[in-house]
């Protein structure tokens, strides 16, 4: 008995990967796809309807991995609503929702504070510097006379340097942070800070990449220096985490908020 294909039928089968002995007798297999047989499939007689097939498409993200964002224009609720679905690294895995958060009215700070990815806490919440870390940042702040509510030289706004909660047991590597960056750098443009603390090992790796001499020493020895990120003067200390651990090392940071406060005054005199 020989098997009676259409062409259709073993381009159907061919597709889903069954292989059928055909005689020689029976015309070899045509080598389109199941696509290309449908396409070419004549249009139905007048006064009937087309019959579309559906064509699965891939969903491309405006954010496609290791990509630029088009960022640059972003006003703030466009950016928070970017960073909210953005897959642009790995980090976005480990994210139940972004700590980018469009403020209710414009902010110009003239503090712009950096700490490290976001912890358990601030992806809960969606916001930088949660829980009792964000309650020692804000009486440090108080005692600078700056607050995360404030505006200009009373101003200070807060993010992470990455934006995404990394995936349990992932470390953010360094193409995460420069990926990552392009939302730094907006947040940047639209605060218009005079200058900025980076507080923790990441947000330091990043905000030190202008000066790679310093970037890899440890935290300690890049404390009492003042660097530059794009024109504007960077102080590094401890994250408040660090500080809730480690009571000793408030003191050094108390000190690092003073350089930062006198690099502050200073830029206002100039």
């Amino acid at each position: 008995m020989v098997l009676e294909l259409d062409t259709r039928q073993r381009a159907m089968l061919q597709e889903m990967g069954v292989h059928v002995w055909l005689p020689e007798r029976v015309p070899v297999a045509a080598t389109g796809t199941l696509a290309e047989e449908q396409s070419a499939s004549p249009a139905p007689p007048p006064g009937q309807p087309q019959r579309t097939q559906a064509v699965a498409v891939p969903v491309r993200s405006a954010s496609a991995p290791g990509q630029p964002l088009a960022l640059q224009d972003m006003d703030w609720d466009a950016l928070a609503q970017s960073a909210a679905i953005c897959q642009a690294c790995g980090l976005y895995a480990g994210r139940k929702q972004s700590t980018l958060c469009a403020p209710a009215t414009a902010v110009q700070a003239d503090w712009m504070v950096v700490g490290d990815p976001p912890d358990e806490d601030e992806d809960h919440l969606g916001q930088p510097f949660a829980e009792q870390a964000g309650v020692l940042l804000d009486n440090m702040l108080k005692a600078v006379d700056a607050s995360r509510n404030g505006q200009a030289r009373q101003g200070a706004y807060l993010c992470n340097v990455v934006k995404c909660r990394p995936p349990a047991g992932r470390l953010p590597q360094a193409a995460d942070l420069q990926q990552c960056a392009q939302y730094l750098q907006r947040e940047i443009g639209l605060v218009q800070p005079k200058l900025i603390l980076a507080l923790g090992r990441f947000a330091t790796q990043l905000l030190l990449q202008e000066h790679p001499e310093q970037a890899s020493l440890p935290l300690g020895k890049q404390r009492g220096t003042v660097y530059h990120y794009q024109g504007i003067p960077v102080v590094v200390s401890y994250h408040p985490k660090v500080l809730l651990r480690a009571s000793a090392d408030k003191a050094k940071a108390w000190a690092d908020l003073c350089l930062a406060l006198d690099v502050l005054e200073g830029a206002h005199l100039q």
